[in-house]
């Protein structure tokens, strides 16, 4: 991923589909979209929130403005391979991202305060969510991604997550990308993110297929299921690394 992309703004809305619903997107998008540069690939995260999960909590009731802080990577990395640290905020329906880049090696170190940051804009505001919030990490996200772009060069851009896993344990993304499951199988996350308003072929590819946005957070999910339901997210090591 050799352009990398610092900041983000637009809209996103997510939808839950099924397998048919899921064919009859590709099949119904198929004039208008291609397969992105990086069409398949999985993407691993570890979102840090405070001791007590104020961050997820807040988001989860849905106020106007909410953030959070991850640190992303694509694939499995190794110590040197390079390593997002993410703030991601939505107001008014409008996400926002900002991000920096940095080795694997050095992203816990920073994130934990025993490291500095770059002195960039994004980096500082990082810095001071880390001296508000004094975050840690507390849980660990995976899924595999099928991601699409408008064949026209515009904006929008269409991703499908499956496999969606989590754990709550060996929160290093050098560990591998296993996890207990976060969605049943059979369903899709579609993502369609976007700058303003969806083009009508869309709207009609939607709404002939009868779907619908859905409220879905991945970290929420994990929050609800794993930490509210109590169900154990804490897999083997061997697992992990053989996953």
């Amino acid at each position: 991923m050799s352009d990398i992309q610092s900041c983000f703004k637009r809209y996103e809305k997510k939808y839950l589909l099924t397998r048919g619903q899921y064919l009859a997107m590709l099949n119904g998008m198929a004039p208008y979209m291609k397969p992105d540069e990086h069409p398949r690939y999985s993407i691993g995260n570890v979102y840090y929130d405070t001791e007590q999960y104020d961050l997820i909590r807040a988001s989860l009731e849905k106020p106007v403005y909410k953030e959070k802080l991850r640190m992303r990577s694509y694939g499995v990395p190794g110590s040197r391979d390079t390593v997002f640290v993410e703030i991601k905020k939505k107001y008014d329906g409008v996400v926002y991202k900002r991000r920096v880049t940095m080795e694997m090696r050095d992203a816990p170190l920073y994130l934990c305060g025993a490291r500095k940051g770059d002195g960039s804009q994004i980096s500082r505001e990082i810095d001071w969510f880390l001296r508000f919030y004094r975050p840690v990490p507390k849980a660990f996200i995976a899924y595999d991604r099928e991601a699409y772009a408008a064949a026209d060069g515009g904006e929008l851009r269409i991703t499908f997550d499956t496999n969606l896993r989590a754990r709550a344990n060996d929160l290093d993304l050098r560990l591998g990308d296993g996890g207990v499951p976060l969605l049943p199988d059979g369903l899709y996350l579609m993502e369609i993110k976007i700058p303003g308003t969806a083009p009508l072929w869309l709207a009609r590819l939607l709404s002939d297929n009868g779907i619908f946005s859905a409220s879905f957070s991945k970290y929420g999910a994990y929050y609800k299921q794993y930490v509210l339901g109590g169900k154990s997210a804490v897999i083997q090591k061997e697992v992990l690394l053989s996953a």
